[in-house]
């Protein structure tokens, strides 16, 4: 029999550095909040994380079916984290559904927590599976914790009088409060979730808690689990930290352009996963001059904020792939008028529907090249979703400083994951300023700033001011309406050389790692991360590489291809079939070699150093 000092000692938290944990089920299981609470309360206690949500594509696809199975993964750690983590070490999953799509990823001897209840023949159908595996002995291998979690949550919410239903419901919460005994952490941040989520509804609130006390008190009662990980705090630099996913940073960052600025805010979106959310955050500052407008289609959405820059607002439209396309004649519009415009794009798989909820990096050739005629256009991409607090910042100083609309690539990975983001002072914010021509002495709508090749921004009504405005080719300087042969030739060269002028105003690129060496690998947008810890795991083994990770994808910065010359080789990893690639190879005309993933997910770190090996044998 164990004796009381037994059962500490087995109690004694293993410190470990770091965990990868997925919570996965039905869409209806509430795996995402699940998750997102789990993720507060590990940030919360200090550590740095990374996240990575995985929505099903199907809006209402059958309970227990494979295309219906909904993910959540974070990494945690007492060090730096880049990835949400290329395998998991504990996995709870809801339904033989979620087992099937998520176990390939599991670690040996992970953690498998399953909900037994889930796991009857019918259940098995509809996950497409022959046998049971908790009966069959595939799973040997994994700690595999089987748990009636439906049944134990009814037993705690007995007293509530609940339907059946309403009690299973809550089995997320069970599941969660066994996560929180597990890695030690406190249930304290989502009770207080819990409680302001539902203050207009206390039985519910009521209902979460006990569900979530329940599965932390069945953990500490029955000892399910022999060894509990403590994972101590990060050491991160001193600031004040929130956590923050990319639209929610896009938004934000957007606001602190338009406060900077001095400028109000206009977003005419149309809406459109996986770029909808910032839509509903930037919805709820209308106290900062925001204003927000839903569009019946993303023509009117793009359109909407052209006027609106016309106005003299810094005008923004966010979009995917699918509308970005639809937007295309409006934004060659934005380039012949000269007004400033951000332009979002949170990519998805494609082409068409494709994968609305999955990611990719397809459409940077679109951003490039998408349009009819000479439209050159500044495209910029962020790096992590915090960094897309201050893309949002660059893309609006770059329209409003040299009257053009921008376009920023971001992806589904960036918008719904999550990292810790430390919060900027206001003294850290570009300056962004913005004139509007007042004087009509010697006013002309196209006489251009020397330095920057903008033309004025004059507001409709302005006394003195009036002009032409619309698709038509200008005459230079005037804005008269104009078809000779040669001026048009003139204008579309002042209108790329504006594009190419913002080149002197972005930092050049600097490799991280080897400023020189065998191998430099090239890149954009959510690859940041797997590169990043890829590039610093291989260079502790003496390899010699370096990695530049573009922000500014057109113009490129002016160094790029001096750079590119001091490595033996190139490596160019995208989630496409080779876009930047072509670009380099065209531009620079080195023998850059592309690495293509398209399968709707992000890299992972253990694909980049396979691949960095190969190449360097």
């Amino acid at each position: 029999m164990a004796t009381t000092s037994d059962s500490l000692l087995k109690r004694q938290p293993e410190v470990i550095e770091k965990a990868v944990i997925r919570f996965c089920g039905d869409s209806g299981d509430g795996m995402q909040i699940t998750g997102s609470q789990f993720t507060n309360t590990v940030a919360l206690y200090g550590n740095d994380l990374a996240t990575f949500p995985d929505f099903p594509a199907e809006i209402r696809a059958p309970a227990g079916t494979l295309p219906g199975v909904s993910g959540f993964q974070v990494q945690f750690s007492s060090s730096d984290v880049y990835t949400p983590g290329d395998s998991v070490d504990a996995l709870i999953a809801m339904n033989p559904a979620a087992l099937k799509m998520n176990l390939t990823d599991l670690k040996p001897n992970g953690i498998l927590i399953v909900n037994l209840d889930n796991f009857e023949e019918m259940d098995l159908r509809k996950a497409q599976m022959t046998s049971n595996p908790l009966e069959d002995h595939s799973l040997d291998g994994y700690r595999v914790f089987k748990i009636e979690l439906a049944k134990l949550t009814r037993a705690a919410l007995k007293e509530l009088g609940l339907d059946a239903k309403s009690s299973d419901r809550c089995k997320n919460f069970f599941a969660l409060g066994m996560c929180y005994w597990l890695y030690n952490r406190s249930m304290d941040h989502t009770l207080r979730w819990l409680d302001e989520k539902f203050k207009g509804k206390p039985s519910l609130a009521r209902a979460n808690h006990l569900a979530m006390q329940a599965g932390y008190s069945y953990c500490e009662a029955t000892e399910a689990f022999q060894i509990t990980y403590e994972i101590p705090p990060a050491k991160l630099k001193p600031g004040t930290y929130r956590n923050i996913s990319g639209n929610s940073a896009l938004a934000i960052g957007f606001v602190a352009a338009s406060q900077q600025a001095g400028i109000p805010l206009f977003l005419g979106s149309y809406p459109i996963t996986p770029a909808s959310d910032i839509l509903h955050e930037l919805s709820s500052y209308k106290d900062f001059g925001v204003m927000t407008f839903q569009a019946e289609d993303e023509i009117a959405a793009i359109t909407s904020a052209i006027g609106a820059a016309y106005a003299g607002a810094l005008g923004i439209t966010t979009t995917s792939g699918p509308g970005m396309a639809l937007k295309t004649e409006a934004l060659g519009l934005a380039v012949a008028v000269e007004l400033p415009l951000v332009v979002c794009d949170i990519q998805r798989g494609g082409p068409s529907t494709g994968l609305p909820t999955k990611t990719e990096q397809a459409d940077l050739l679109q951003a490039l090249f998408g349009r009819n005629s000479e439209a050159p256009i500044p495209v910029l991409a962020p790096s992590s979703p915090g960094d897309c607090f201050w893309i949002a910042l660059e893309a609006s100083r770059i329209a409003i400083k040299y009257m053009v609309p921008v376009i920023i690539l971001s992806d589904g990975f960036l918008a719904n994951g999550a990292e810790p983001w430390r919060i900027p002072s206001v003294s850290d914010l570009p300056e962004i300023p913005v004139h509007f021509e007042t004087n009509p002495e010697g006013f002309q709508p196209y006489k251009r700033n020397p330095e920057t090749l903008a033309r004025p921004w004059a507001i409709p009504g302005t006394k003195g001011l009036e002009h032409r405005i619309g698709g038509i080719e200008k005459k230079d300087v005037t804005g008269n309406v104009n078809y000779e042969p040669l001026n048009h030739e003139h204008m579309v060269q002042l209108r790329a050389a504006k594009v190419q002028a913002v080149a002197d105003d972005i930092p050049d690129a600097v490799p991280a790692g080897d400023p020189s060496g065998e191998l430099l690998i090239v890149a954009w947008g959510s690859t940041h991360g797997p590169i990043t810890a890829a590039v610093s795991t291989q260079r502790a083994k003496g390899r010699r590489i370096g990695h530049v990770h573009l922000r500014h994808l057109n113009p490129l910065p002016r160094n790029l291809g001096d750079v590119l010359q001091r490595y033996d080789k190139i490596l160019v990893p995208e989630m496409n079939m080779g876009q930047l690639v072509m670009v380099l190879r065209a531009r620079y005309l080195v023998d850059a070699q592309g690495y293509n993933k398209i399968q709707g997910k992000p890299f992972k770190q253990s694909e980049i150093e396979n691949k960095i090996e190969e190449i360097l044998g």
